[in-house]
């Protein structure tokens, strides 16, 4: 990439539901598959979602406390204000999918596959994508206590105005990666870099832990 080009952004499409069908159901099990539902104050806890198609849903406010959602797959679906003190979600597969202010403590979605996906605000304490294929994601307005990238497959993904305690891309592979107009404290794996795009700010920043990495040193 050119010193000075911008990263391509991500190819996102704005998800528009309709004529959704209450779903009121209490039971949920593994392998389902629900289409065109909306789901207000859902509580998904203790339930196995393994497997699972959620197809052209909204989800308001639902929690997961205790839920096994390993394998399960969104697609045109919007998810608002999901709680999980523990997310597990390995494996998932997650297209045209708008996330809005998540409330997740540790979200283990390592080994998932994200296209076009959008989330807006919310407190993460650990997002784990490790060994994840992402492509067209924008995460904005977002506080992370850790990003876990590390060999992750990349393409347009773009931190706006997010606040990181460490940001994770050890063995990844990036390409139009725009971290601009987002802080992060400490940063693993300066050496898979290749392919962000940082702002003059966090290169002053980022400057000790590049030399250490090229091993010059500073007198």
């Amino acid at each position: 990439m050119a010193a000075n080009s911008a990263p391509r952004p991500p190819r996102l499409s704005p998800i528009r539901l309709s004529n959704l069908n209450e779903n009121d159901d209490s039971f949920f099990g593994p392998g389902d598959t629900y289409d065109g539902q909306r789901f207000e104050r859902t509580a998904f806890d203790g339930a196995d979602l393994t497997s699972t198609d959620f197809l052209e849903c909204q989800l308001e406010a639902p929690t997961f406390n205790d839920t096994q959602l390993r394998g399960t797959r969104f697609r045109d679906t919007v998810l608002a204000d999901s709680f999980a003190p523990v997310f597990k979600a390995s494996r998932t597969s997650w297209r045209e999918v708008e996330i809005t202010t998540p409330r997740w403590g540790s979200a283990e979605l390592y080994d998932s596959t994200w296209q076009s996906v959008r989330i807006d605000g919310g407190k993460l304490d650990f997002l784990n994508l490790r060994s994840s294929k992402i492509t067209d994601v924008q995460i904005s307005d977002c506080i992370i206590g850790e990003l876990d990238l590390g060999g992750a497959k990349i393409t347009r993904l773009a931190l706006r105005n997010c606040r990181i305690g460490t940001l994770d891309i050890q063995q990844a592979t990036l390409a139009d990666v725009d971290l601009r107009s987002t802080d992060f404290r400490t940063l693993n794996g300066v050496g898979s870099l290749a392919g962000a795009v940082i702002d003059d700010y966090q290169l002053g920043l980022l400057a000790p832990i590049i030399a250490a990495h090229l091993g010059i040193t500073v007198a």
